[in-house]
């Protein structure tokens, strides 16, 4: 009687045949009966999501001899090709063997042929068993073959978590198999890493189709459909946030999910990252972390502080050698740790980080904080100075963080680069007592980045104590560092000080800091300048904004366009400033569609130089290139999404000027809201100041003179020079309005400035007193002075034009009301016109006035009296200045032919306009007939065309 692993011997080869056990149940080689559920579909769990495109891949994948599903722990394979198994379109019988760690070569091959003798029942021959657990004899792979290739159909071998089977003698078997079952074995296999199969070769031959992890994860409709089959009803927001809290990991969804719904508030979980750790935690400590031997356990916990790791790093980290091994081996098991592409870096999964880091500082506290210093000096050392800082302050190194923070010039970017937000909020959780000059200077610049310049020059006060103390030391970068916030925050204490005498004396100091920066750059390396070309942009826009604090508005637009053109020019150390005779005229600055190049330079600079330079043009007269640069200016801040809180109102307080100077004080109080809410404007004296003194010229203008004075008494006394002569012209011109001429000569008597400005606006309210001859006095020797702006110029004709009309010659009267208006047509300056008074309307609507010329029914200065864009007119201008409703036609369209005028830019038929204003359709033609009239035009699309150009659509 034969033993029960007898082999029957037959023409010199051994034939096993299988074992059974004393139930008559099927053994394995190791004499331990097969188990049921080996060969069992696993069961999908509750809430399972149905994933058709996945489905259909693997349908796609069993047309070939072999898929690969491979993935992390609790990426859903097993799900996945269990789902497929029951409800995809297999091309076959399926036959399924899921396998452990303890199958041995023997008991592998032992469970698939029992599972193609369980499932197939066309399976024909004498295949047997293997013999023993350790190996199988290479004829029964060869009688599976054959078996196998003799099939009426396709048969799928699903091998389940071939990665807990890893002996090479499986592997080998399987490639066999493959090579020489023929074309109706389509076999499945899963697992967290690749099989040992020659991968490669199936790939370039085409038999392979593979599902690898990142095609496992979860697509945001999927995470919905998931979270509602756990009874929640998900946000879109909700969603979103935990699809890439997850990065669509099936095992950490439903962790969350199950957690989710125990919470009760499903949007407080997914807003909570700690929530996310302890709901994920056991699973992936137990199932990934403790998995690893103790040497890569270290690793993962000390390298968990990072966002993403170099093997280098990692060694820094560890006092290892061989973390690039160790890391490599995680990435190939599929551990939650994936290489980044084209590099030797790799990053772990955002949840298993998360987990990690907390794991960390639960089970070694304290590490943490060494561990960010170690990592901050490593990134220092590679150049990678942004990650240096970031972990030097995790690490609460500040003195460090901020010593390498100087030495790169990191001031710069601070200042210039609108992706420096994040670099600003890691600076200001620095405590205010670090010690050291380094540590001022940077918590300067946070404050200058924040439009703080009084915060700045604090902490510029404390750095110098530490610059100059006997003994110190500084590197040139910190003294370049400090000469360039000295410049750009403004020498304003001795302005303060000494008046008009101080603000000679502070701009003269300004000139010699920016002198004074560029000798600074000079003596650093050339390379380091290269590095931070905004460094040259800072300094033409700290001298800009001296100048322009100065009221020098020609040199200060000159400056600032200097600073916009450095923005896209190649740097190079300079000594000096450059000459204003060397630099090209402000107009000459391009347009926003020519200046894209200097987008990649000072981004934040640029914006704040295009919106000053505006501004000093504004001020100026120079209102059409003003409007340019303003425009440019938003452009700029739209295009590089420059934050709000580093925006400058400069831009749209020039667009508010133009408008206001064109009489169109709607759209300059459009302009004026956003300007006051920006941050700068409150900052800066010049802004503060413009704003005020706009604020109070449009309540004039709105005949509101009680309100016009509450924008100028908000801002409090200054002894700015410049700006306090503005002050005092605007409150000057509330008192004539109000008729207190005592006031408005006072107030300019009081101002310590002798600006131009102030003697034009002093002359007018003499004039308006009844003193001619003082007014003319006064304005006789600045009459022609280079430093007047347009609006000066004109109102100083105006005045001329007023101070003759009594008893004198008409045509001289005419000739300088004429000066008056060629000087402001090319702008089409309107507001000294309307601030003038009720004797120039009456003057300009004489029959022999200058108006009164052969070019047309108003002449060549017609554009005076035209009406701006949603011009809104208060009682100060229906009062006292020229007919603003529609004065340009010489007879003004009825509100109904306006309505009908508008419905016929509607393209709509004279029923249709007749219907939609509830008129006879004769009523309707009446209208169209007086306006074609009043338009002098004869068809509908001339009178649309013609009350566009009139600006009444």
């Amino acid at each position: 009687m034969l033993p029960a692993r007898a082999a029957a011997a037959d023409d010199g080869e051994n034939a096993v045949v299988p074992s059974f056990g004393a139930a008559g149940a099927p053994l394995d080689p190791s004499g331990d009966p097969l188990l049921a559920a080996k060969f069992s579909v696993p069961a999908v769990a509750c809430g399972f999501v149905r994933r058709k495109r996945l489905l259909d891949r693997l349908t796609d994948g069993t047309r070939g001899p072999l898929t690969l599903v491979t993935g992390p722990a609790g990426a859903g394979k097993t799900t996945l090709v269990s789902s497929w198994t029951r409800w995809g379109t297999a091309p076959g019988p399926v036959v399924w063997v899921t396998l452990d760690s303890g199958d041995t070569p023997g008991v592998f091959w032992t469970y698939v042929v029992d599972a193609f003798r369980r499932g197939l029942v066309g399976l024909t021959g004498d295949i047997g068993t293997p013999a023993c657990a350790g190996s199988v004899d290479h004829s029964l792979l060869v009688r599976l073959c054959s078996a196998l290739e003799r099939l009426p159909e396709p048969v799928v071998l699903v091998l389940d978590g071939l990665d807990k089977v890893p002996d090479r003698e499986v592997a080998s078997g399987l490639e066999f198999v493959l090579d020489h079952a023929g074309p109706q074995l389509r076999l499945v296999l899963t697992g967290r890493v690749d099989p040992s199969l020659p991968l490669h070769r199936y790939r370039t031959e085409d038999r392979v189709y593979e599902i690898r992890g990142s095609d496992l994860a979860f697509t945001p409709h999927e995470v919905a459909v998931l979270l509602r089959g756990h009874g929640l009803e998900p946000g879109a927001e909700t969603v979103g946030a935990l699809t890439s809290r997850t990065e669509g990991w099936a095992a950490g969804l439903r962790l969350c999910a199950l957690a989710m719904r125990g919470s009760g508030d499903t949007d407080g979980f997914v807003r909570s990252f700690t929530a996310s750790e302890h709901a994920v935690a056991d699973y992936l400590l137990a199932e990934i972390l403790d998995a690893q031997p103790a040497a890569t356990r270290e690793l993962l916990l000390r390298v968990s502080i990072l966002d993403r790791v170099h093997p280098d790093l990692a060694n820094a980290l560890t006092g290892r050698e061989d973390a690039e091994l160790i890391l490599a081996r995680l990435t190939r098991a599929n551990a939650f740790v994936e290489p980044i592409a084209g590099t030797r870096w790799c990053r772990f999964h955002t949840l298993f980080a998360e987990v990690l880091h907390a794991h960390l500082r639960s089970r070694r506290p304290g590490l943490e904080p060494r561990l960010h210093r170690r990592a901050a000096r490593w990134f220092a050392g590679s150049g990678q100075v942004t990650e240096a800082l970031a972990h030097a302050a995790a690490g609460g190194d500040w003195q460090y963080g901020a010593a390498e923070a100087v030495q790169h010039l990191m001031v710069g970017r601070l200042l210039a680069d609108p992706g420096a937000e994040g670099l600003e909020k890691l600076f200001s959780r620095m405590p205010p007592d670090v010690p050291g000059a380094e540590p001022a200077l940077i918590a300067g610049a946070c404050h200058l980045s924040r439009h703080d310049s009084a915060g700045c020059r604090a902490h510029l006060a404390r750095a110098e104590h530490h610059l100059y103390r006997e003994g110190a030391r500084p590197t040139p970068e910190a003294w370049l560092t400090h000469a360039l916030l000295r410049l750009l925050s403004g020498p304003y204490e001795q302005q303060n000080a000494a008046g008009a005498d101080g603000a000679a004396a502070a701009e003269e100091d300004a000139e010699e800091e920016a002198r004074h920066v560029g000798e600074l750059m000079a003596r650093l390396p050339r390379f380091r300048i290269k590095e931070h070309p905004e460094i040259e942009v800072l300094r033409h826009h700290g001298l800009a904004c001296a100048l322009l604090m100065s009221g020098r508005l020609g040199e200060a637009s000159t400056a600032f366009a200097e600073a916009v053109r450095a923005c896209a020019a190649e740097v190079t150390p300079t000594a000096g400033v450059t000459p204003a005779a060397e630099v090209a005229p402000a107009a000459e600055v391009a347009p926003a569609a020519e200046v894209a190049p200097a987008a990649e330079v000072a981004p934040v600079v640029r914006h704040q130089c295009l919106g000053r330079l505006a501004l000093a043009e504004a001020i100026d007269g120079a209102l059409t290139v003003a409007a340019d640069h303003a425009r440019c200016s938003l452009g700029v801040a739209e295009q590089h999404r420059i934050p709000e809180a580093r925006r400058s109102g400069a831009g749209h307080l020039a667009l508010a000027i133009v408008a206001f100077e064109h009489g169109d004080v709607r759209t300059a109080i459009h302009h004026l809201d956003p300007a006051e809410a920006l941050p700068d404007t409150r900052d800066d004296p010049v802004l503060m100041t413009e704003t005020a003194v706009l604020r109070s010229r449009v309540e004039l203008a709105r005949g509101r003179r009680s309100a016009a004075l509450g924008p100028l008494d908000e801002l409090g006394p200054s002894l700015l020079p410049w700006p306090a002569e503005r002050r005092a012209v605007a409150r000057s011109a509330v008192a004539l309005a109000r008729g207190d001429h005592a006031t408005a000569i006072s107030v300019l008597d009081g101002a310590e400035s002798g600006g131009p400005s102030r003697t034009v606006a002093l002359a007018l309210a003499h004039l308006a007193a009844g003193h001619t001859e003082t007014a003319l006095r006064l304005v006789a020797p600045i009459d022609g002075s280079p430093g007047l702006t347009l609006p000066d110029r004109v109102r100083i004709r105006l005045l001329r034009t007023r101070a003759a009309m009594p008893g004198g010659d008409p045509t001289v009267t005419r000739a300088l009301l004429a000066q008056a208006l060629d000087a402001a047509r090319p702008e089409q300056l309107r507001q000294p016109f309307t601030e003038a008074g009720p004797w120039l309307r009456h003057l300009l609507h004489r029959p022999d006035g200058p108006l009164g010329v052969p070019d047309g029914p108003l002449g060549v200065h017609a554009w005076l009296t035209g009406r701006p864009p949603d011009r809104q007119d208060g009682p100060f201008l229906r009062d006292h200045a020229i007919p603003q409703d529609d004065a340009i036609l010489i007879e003004p369209l009825s509100p109904r032919e306006r309505e009908v005028l508008a419905h016929l830019e509607q393209m709509m038929s004279t029923d249709e306009i007749a219907a939609a204003l509830h008129l006879s359709v004769n009523t309707v033609k009446t209208h169209l007939r007086g306006i074609y009239r009043k338009l002098c035009v004869s068809r509908r699309r001339e009178a649309v065309e013609r009350g566009r150009e009139l600006r009444l659509l």
